[in-house]
């Protein structure tokens, strides 16, 4: 089994957009950051997982296969977090179905 540092979702976000972004400066924009404390997360996530993710070029960056392989799981699992969010806020905002309240309403 492979042993590898937590991974923040912070990381997986900013992975994220800068592999869409294909620029580290526009991605930085995009996430309202500047560009050197993005660059350094980038690099802190290729150790954690021990892969480059990216290919620096004098234009931005290209994806190697392990940022490929990463990126679909990585849209996933922020997904996955957002509907967990979303559905853990729709059940504090509803009354539970078996409320004792609720049932003695209406009764004399």
């Amino acid at each position: 089994m492979v042993s590898c540092s937590p991974v923040s979702l912070s990381q997986l976000e900013y992975f994220v957009a800068v592999a869409e972004e294909g620029n580290v400066g526009r991605a930085a924009a995009r996430l309202h950051l500047s560009q050197p404390p993005l660059s350094r997360q980038m690099r802190s996530l290729e150790d954690e997982l021990g892969v480059k993710l990216f290919e620096r070029t004098p234009r931005g960056v290209r994806l190697l296969p392990p940022g490929a392989t990463l990126l679909p799981r990585a849209r996933a699992i922020l997904a996955d977090v957002a509907a967990a969010a979303r559905a853990a806020h729709r059940a504090g905002a509803e009354p539970p179905d078996d409320d004792p309240d609720e049932r003695d309403h209406g009764r004399a």
